[in-house]
């Protein structure tokens, strides 16, 4: 059996307000997260989408993560269009190689069972 460690994640913000101090600029909340800023523009890794009771919801891959996830909030198509109210926590790992990308997004869908995906499920 092949052994697979998923690595601690670089990045975890929440659906949360701002908290504004005086002379504090604020930040337009994007589907109700306002720290989208903390994931990287230009590296590639996967994502997992939680909701509130820590359930994960579905995992991505994306060679641009930030812009990946932001689509998974717009697009028609997307597996989550129906359950974007649903996303609470939002992981990012940051995964330069896309075969370990692969590897890491087909384990974590079928052995953590991610709700939504439907591609890659071989349980």
């Amino acid at each position: 059996m092949i052994k697979i460690e998923l690595p601690k994640p670089n990045v975890v913000i929440y659906q949360r307000q701002q908290q504004l101090k005086e002379g504090d600029v604020p930040i337009t909340p994007y589907h109700g997260f306002i720290d989208f800023h903390k994931i990287t523009r230009d590296k590639g890794g996967i994502f997992f989408f939680y909701n509130k009771e820590n359930e994960l919801l579905f995992v991505g891959k994306a060679r641009k993560i930030r812009q990946r996830i932001k689509k998974h909030f717009e697009d028609n198509v997307s597996p989550m269009k129906n359950h974007r109210d649903e996303i609470y926590k939002i992981e990012v790992y940051e995964i330069e190689d896309p075969m370990e990308r692969e590897i890491y997004e087909t384990y974590a869908i079928n052995t953590l069972r991610a709700k939504y995906n439907v591609e890659k499920v071989f349980y």
